[in-house]
């Protein structure tokens, strides 16, 4: 039991997802999260507002099952293989953080500062969770795809847009955790 709760290997973790990704080409199948987010709104019905959502989500219900295995795996995951929420932080890190308002860094995987029930019920917690969300959605719109979808898919078929839209993952990420993230925990 103690396999499973410590990471596993990046040889282990990656051969997973190759073999994932092998058997999702032979059967035709596209990956990412965001092609079950549409195949989810086309099941509700969003098709009668938006015609991009006209499509036959029955040949996609597969998905449903990916969207399922994630909610389960991440509660199987925080309530059985999770044996710590604290995490090992560079010391400079956890002062940094603190000096952000981040009172105990490290100590969880998600400060409650940012995401407990009650700091979304703040002006601020809101507007960060409406603005983040239409943010990605925008993105992952306008980068045809989110990011596993690019990241692990589109990589593998050594895609130029996907290694674009990779890279402008990245930059964003830094951009957001080095300036617009601090800026944000000091208001």
């Amino acid at each position: 039991m103690d396999f499973f709760l410590q990471p596993w290997p990046w040889y282990v973790a990656g051969s997973m997802i190759a073999l994932s990704m092998y058997l999702m080409f032979f059967f035709g199948k596209k990956f990412g999260v965001s092609s079950n987010l549409e195949t989810v709104c086309a099941m509700s019905g969003a098709g009668k507002w938006v015609d991009f959502f006209k499509f036959d989500w029955k040949k996609n219900k597969w998905n449903l099952v990916f969207v399922l295995g994630l909610i389960l795996g991440g509660f199987i995951s925080n309530q059985w293989l999770t044996p710590n929420q604290t995490i090992a932080l560079n010391p400079q890190t956890v002062q940094d953080l603190s000096e952000l308002g981040i009172a105990n860094a490290g100590s969880s995987y998600l400060p409650d500062e940012i995401f407990s029930i009650d700091a979304i019920f703040t002006l601020r917690g809101f507007l960060i969770l409406i603005v983040a969300g239409i943010l990605v959605g925008f993105g992952s719109r306008y980068a045809s795809g989110c990011t596993s979808g690019h990241g692990i898919v589109g990589l593998s078929n050594l895609s130029l847009e996907s290694l674009i839209a990779v890279a402008g993952f990245f930059i964003g990420g830094l951009i957001m955790t080095w300036l617009i993230l601090p800026y944000i925990l000091t208001l």
